[in-house]
């Protein structure tokens, strides 16, 4: 199984990476966390030969522009969208014409569905929880192959992220802000804050991810953020884009 980040930007591309997605590549489902514009890279990767499964954490632009990219593929099975409640009907919305190709017309079946907090079998176990973000955000908790995979988007450090993260082989954590930054008013994680929820929670590895664009404006910026999150929970990893890793 491999975890591969085909975006690591949060709010917009620029030279550092794509807005965020991350690809979780299993022997039996090809899983993706969230969709931007990092999306159009996945036929690299996924054959579309197993089932597809994408994950929404929540309707900022970011983590949903890159849906107007899938008339691009042409998967052999149906994708399966998953996200909050009110996923239908946001996507029935900006995925639609005038804007782009609806997902009705798209060369593959596409089936949309709501998830409440809690664990689901989908067929495979995932745990949904809503995080502290400025608009409803869910995180999710997978249990894949023997491996758990956490997936702590847009988030300020909570309780229910931390829980998502228990004892998680990888726990996948944004890290808008640099070290020093918080705002209660837009609440994201910058580099010790997700290293402490992955200390807190006794996960195995930490990749972070969405960095903000305006302030992490070099890879060499994401760099200072991993050592300085090492200082917190060593086994942390700075991502970007096109690298994987291998659980």
């Amino acid at each position: 199984m491999k975890a591969i980040f085909l975006g690591t930007n949060g709010w917009y591309d620029t030279d550092t990476g794509n807005t965020v997605c991350t690809l979780i590549e299993t022997d039996e489902y090809s899983i993706i966390l969230d969709a931007g514009n990092g999306i159009f890279k996945l036929d690299k990767y996924v054959d579309g030969k197993k089932p597809v499964y994408l994950f929404i954490s929540h309707f900022h632009l970011d983590h949903i522009i890159g849906l107007h990219i899938l008339n691009k593929f042409n998967f052999k099975q149906e994708m399966s969208i998953y996200g909050p409640e009110g996923v239908k009907n946001v996507l029935d919305t900006i995925i639609n014409v005038p804007y782009t190709v609806p997902l009705s017309k798209l060369p593959f079946k596409v089936d949309v569905h709501e998830l409440s907090e809690g664990i689901h079998r989908i067929p495979f176990l995932v745990e949904c929880r809503l995080l502290l973000h400025s608009s409803r955000c869910m995180g999710y908790r997978f249990e894949l192959e023997g491996k758990i995979i956490a997936y702590c988007p847009d988030t300020g450090i909570c309780e229910n992220a931390i829980e998502l993260a228990r004892n998680a082989d990888l726990l996948i954590a944004e890290c808008s802000f640099k070290s020093g930054q918080r705002n209660s008013q837009w609440p994201h994680l910058n580099p010790e804050d997700a290293a402490q929820i992955a200390k807190d929670a006794n996960a195995k590895t930490l990749a972070l991810i969405h960095f903000d664009a305006n302030i992490y404006q070099t890879l060499q910026q994401r760099e200072i953020a991993q050592e300085n999150a090492k200082e917190t929970f060593n086994n942390t990893f700075a991502a970007y884009d096109n690298i994987w890793i291998e659980l």
